[in-house]
């Protein structure tokens, strides 16, 4: 090799460590909710999941299912219609391993919330495609529950730990996958615009469904939840890939979206004629009973975020922490620590906030706790809202701290940057989490109670939170024209939410440190403009991945 093309001064790839493991600020929330007879399993379990991620393998399947995203075969050699869409081989291996860690079996085990949501956010580093199956998988299992015998027949289904790509009736396969259908291109965010119709059949609960949808995740899984008109109103049903006698029932896969980010899923326009589905759920309750399955899904949101920001921030400190420059590491000039510490905090709050509200779910589920059940009510829309508006500007700013190198798709910044808006347009954009706080705040006062004592808890503990906190209450005594000032209103909500879980739980450096900026007004309009401090060093060591 020429000596001109000797390679120096270049980092090693991040591979073989464990993603779960160097997390500091994941491990110690998963410590911090899981009940002590839980911890010893969990951390067995996590730091497994956690390694695989971290394995260079593995990391090779998240490339190769991006760089082959799936297509579609609507028509086999003789011209019958069999709507299929193929993958890379790389991502049924995703979709094994992720199933096989029980991302998709929360409900099942106590503390399931907390140690699947840990899970999610690891194995989601690895490549955020795969998510979305597994996210609706995961979701569906609470909205199918209003109809007992239709829980009993698909939740041990949904909450396996075996996957099964095969297109046949679920009976007889040892595990299925949900995907779900409410939007239409008429109405978007605005379900009760649908036009899709459902008559209802001789059979008892069986429908006929006719129409579209603009949106459908995950057409190539085994059952869908979607909405459709009755007499009564919009309504859900449950609808079989394959029917019980082993026909494929009428789905109609019209296309593929070709989307900015997101390449390794399959997300279709599909249409229903005849198609066989059972109701779920009473008539013209449908967007009340599937709601269950969407605040289930936005937490993941939450969660997927949070992931892609961990991910972005790991790549960019080990980039800093190899690469010399000007007479030095990267990671030790001032300037570049303050912005590698700037990403830190944003990412530990992410996750911190995400573990939090996944705690509250097992609360309810595990002890039928209403003042979680109230917090969550409140809590998730606005961190949705948060923390996946910040993940974008996150990621672009960790893609430029490894300077033209994070703008080659051979580093993995660019596809991480293409993901990283996904998550605030799925399941309700900015706009819809605003307004759902809004009616949160007016419907439910014991949500915003549940909140009060939720912070309440750090109050004294840091004068720019309390300020934070009664700056919050004055703007919420009045509600005159909030709709205009709303998305200000839920930004503040979720800052002192995560101000009051650091100051109660992170390190004194990261919550003195946020709050500072977050709360305080310490902050520039960029990553990079903390305060000085001495402990900008130890922030941005805290977020160091170990290979």
């Amino acid at each position: 090799m020429p000596a001109t093309h000797t390679v120096t001064n270049q980092p090693p790839p991040l591979a073989g460590y464990d993603v779960y493991s160097a997390d500091r600020a994941l491990t110690e929330a998963v410590e911090r909710h899981l009940a002590p007879e839980l911890l010893d399993e969990a951390r067995t379990e996590l730091s497994g999941l956690g390694r695989s991620a971290g394995s260079s393998q593995v990391q090779d399947w998240g490339r190769l299912a991006n760089e082959n995203p799936p297509t579609l075969r609507t028509h086999d050699r003789y011209g019958h219609r069999v709507d299929e869409v193929e993958f890379h081989p790389s991502w049924y291996q995703l979709m094994r391993k992720a199933v096989s860690a029980r991302l998709t079996a929360a409900w099942s085990r106590p503390g399931g919330h907390v140690r699947r949501a840990a899970g999610f956010l690891v194995w989601s580093q690895v490549e955020a495609g795969h998510g979305c199956p597994i996210s609706m998988t995961h979701a569906a299992v609470p909205a199918l529950r209003a109809d007992p015998a239709l829980a009993a027949e698909w939740e041990p289904r949904l909450t396996s730990t075996l996957y099964d790509p095969a297109l046949a009736p679920a009976a007889e396969k040892p595990g299925a996958i949900f995907g779900m259908g409410m939007t239409e291109k008429q109405g978007g965010s605005d379900v009760r615009a649908n036009t899709t119709l459902a008559r209802p059949l001789a059979e008892d609960g069986a429908y006929e469904l006719t129409g579209h949808k603009w949106f459908c995740s995950a057409p190539m899984s085994d059952g869908f939840l979607v909405l459709a008109q009755t007499g009564e109103g919009p309504t859900c049903f449950l609808l079989p890939r394959v029917l019980a006698d082993g026909t494929r029932n009428v789905f109609r896969i019209q296309r593929l979206k070709d989307k900015l980010g997101n390449r390794s899923n399959a997300s279709a326009e599909v249409e229903f004629d005849g198609t066989w589905a059972r109701r779920v759920g009473e008539e013209g309750r449908g967007v009340r009973t599937i709601i269950e399955m969407v605040a289930a899904t936005r937490l993941d949101c939450v969660l997927g975020s949070a992931a892609l920001m961990r991910q972005a921030v790991a790549q960019a400190v080990h980039h800093a922490g190899h690469r010399e420059a000007f007479g030095g590491l990267l990671v030790d000039k001032p300037l570049m620590r303050n912005v590698l510490a700037d990403l830190a905090l944003e990412s530990e709050a992410a996750t911190t906030l995400g573990l939090r509200l996944a705690a509250a779910y097992d609360a309810v589920q595990d002890r039928g706790d209403e003042g979680e059940r109230a917090l969550l009510r409140l809590a998730v829309p606005a961190a949705k809202y948060w923390v996946t508006k910040r993940c974008t500007p996150l990621v672009a700013e960790a893609a430029e701290c490894l300077g033209g190198n994070g703008y080659v798709e051979e580093s993995g910044m660019p596809r991480l940057l293409r993901e990283s808006p996904l998550n605030s347009v799925w399941e309700g954009a900015g706009n819809v989490q605003a307004l759902d706080v809004l009616r949160a705040l007016r419907r439910e006062p014991g949500a915003l109670d549940a909140f009060l004592r939720e912070v309440g808890q750090a109050r004294g503990a840091d004068h720019r939170l309390d300020a934070a906190i009664k700056q919050l209450l004055t703007e919420l005594a009045d509600m005159e024209g909030a709709e205009a000032r709303a998305r200000r209103v839920v930004e503040r909500i979720a800052l002192v939410l995560q101000g009051s879980l650091l100051v109660r739980f992170a390190p004194p450096e990261v919550a003195d440190l946020f709050c500072a900026s977050r709360l305080g007004g310490d902050w520039g309009n960029a990553f990079g403009t903390l305060p000085h401090s001495p402990h900008l060093a130890e922030v941005v060591e805290r977020a160091r991945p170990v290979a």
